[in-house]
């Protein structure tokens, strides 16, 4: 398949079956990054598991050391005390059955989601349109609590939700081309010892088998695995 100039350029000088350790992928990474934004930093990890089945599910959230250097906007499902909470807390959306209603109508102002166990009946009835987006509050990763100011908190300071896709592949933004080499390491590192706590008891043999980094208009650039952790 023919490729653009630019991206050919980028490629060069990048080992496309060598495996790089952490800080010397990134370096590389930062250095292709030429867009005329500041592109996000990707990383892609393999993992030893078939979530196609249940105990093989991997998924969570972390909060990254150094953000992700998006400003995310914060919906809330909440009432009375719980609302005002959200709000004070930095919510850009919060209400009960007028935002379920403004949803069903097809206006999502949000990036991520928030509800209180109450309201979970109410937002239950929103599957089929926060589901595919990945929307929908879960409380496997905070997105369900009473805690709304600390997940607020954490949305709003860098929090990033992962999950295995169906081919084993997890895939999450984990900075800025304009963040330091330290401070993307250091995120992506947070990011693989989550992945490496949530594996589940049905993953069998090598758990993280490959890892790629990439910015968002540049090539991927292979990472020794063992690097990523710790």
């Amino acid at each position: 398949m023919a490729i653009g100039k630019r991206l050919k350029k980028a490629r060069e000088g990048v080992d496309r079956e060598k495996l790089y350790p952490l800080a010397d992928a990134i370096k590389m990474v930062k250095e292709r990054a030429k867009a005329k934004f500041d592109e996000t930093i990707e990383v892609a990890i393999n993992l030893g598991v078939d979530p196609r089945h249940a105990d093989q599910m991997v998924r969570g959230v972390v909060t990254l050391p150094n953000g992700t250097g998006r400003t995310l906007r914060v919906g809330v499902f909440a009432r009375g005390a719980k609302a005002d909470e959200a709000k004070a807390a930095g919510a850009d959306v919060v209400g009960a059955e007028d935002l379920v209603q403004k949803v069903q109508e097809g206006t999502i102002d949000f990036d991520r989601c928030i509800a209180t166990p109450d309201m979970m009946p109410l937002v239950g009835r929103l599957g089929k349109v926060l589901g595919p987006r990945g929307l929908m509050p879960n409380p496997k990763i905070g997105t369900v609590t009473m805690d709304v100011t600390g997940a607020v908190k954490g949305a709003k300071g860098g929090s990033v939700e992962f999950r295995v896709e169906k081919a084993g592949i997890l895939q999450a933004g984990v900075g800025k081309a304009s963040f330091s080499e330290e401070k993307l390491v250091e995120n992506i590192k947070a990011l693989a010892d989550a992945v490496a706590k949530a594996k589940p008891a049905g993953s069998k043999g090598t758990y993280i088998q490959r890892v790629a980094v990439s910015s968002t208009m540049g090539p991927g650039v292979k990472v020794e695995p063992g690097t990523i952790l710790g």
